[in-house]
């Protein structure tokens, strides 16, 4: 295995992060926390508890994984697209790297930054609203999955996409709607009956569930259901990305 270059790729797409750290990191959390302050104080205050949790602290792992969710997208989808568009995937392709170097490593990269990112963001939510985490180690299990699957699916996107503005699609118009579908927000279980089994049609109502399960020993649906769905996307996405080198889609022009 090559190190070597995997290093190089990773601390490369690490060091991106320090040169966009308004948009990495500052954006990402400011955004987030004005979440707590509207739906934490302003408005938790008029909700009952849910669970016996209040509402502000209710929100927070929903929170934190719309932004692992889209940061690990945003990350991965940019950190493979631009290569491609500067020509330099080439060099790469033709480069001693195999295949799982050079996934590793870009996906290692993009999970690495949500991951902190997320962390950032939990530590950010403590100051606003009561914070608990029974299961540490299932938060953070829950968590490095979380930003390995989409870190993947971003860097499907990255290759898939023939423009920047493709880029942007799929997390706008998909993956952040089904996050606020998915019980960021409520319990499915506050849905009329019809809507709940609808909404377990959605991927992301088995993330949040899981990692609010984490948080507070509250989910809606069983916790190992919940690792075996995650552990199923991850499997998905690692599928497509193998196909992907083996067949050269959008690699080779």
């Amino acid at each position: 295995m090559n190190l070597h270059a995997m290093r190089a790729i990773y601390r490369f797409e690490m060091a991106r992060t320090w040169r966009t750290v308004m948009q990495s990191v500052i954006s990402p959390v400011i955004s987030t926390s004005l979440y707590f302050i509207v739906f934490g104080a302003a408005i938790g205050s008029r909700i009952p508890h849910v669970g016996g949790v209040s509402y502000g602290a209710f929100i927070v792992p929903g929170l934190v994984m719309l932004s692992l969710l889209t940061q690990s997208l945003s990350n991965a989808s940019f950190g493979i697209y631009f290569p491609k568009f500067t020509g330099t995937i080439y060099e790469l392709l033709s480069a001693p790297v195999s295949t799982l170097e050079i996934v590793a490593s870009y996906v290692g990269a993009a999970a690495s930054k949500s991951i902190v990112l997320g962390l950032i963001i939990l530590a950010t939510a403590s100051l606003f609203v009561p914070l608990r985490i029974e299961h540490p180690l299932w938060m953070l299990m829950f968590l490095v999955l979380t930003a390995v699957t989409f870190s993947l699916i971003g860097f499907i996107i990255g290759i898939w996409a023939d423009g920047f503005e493709k880029l942007q699609v799929i997390p706008l118009l998909i993956i952040t709607p089904l996050t606020f579908l998915g019980g960021s927000f409520y319990s499915i279980d506050m849905l009329p009956p019809f809507w709940q089994k609808v909404a377990l049609f959605n991927p992301v109502v088995y993330l949040i569930s899981g990692f609010r399960w984490s948080f507070y020993g509250l989910s809606d649906v069983g916790i190992g259901f919940s690792l075996a769905m995650t552990l199923a996307f991850l499997l998905a996405a690692l599928g497509v990305v193998v196909w992907i080198f083996r067949t050269g889609y959008r690699l080779k022009a």
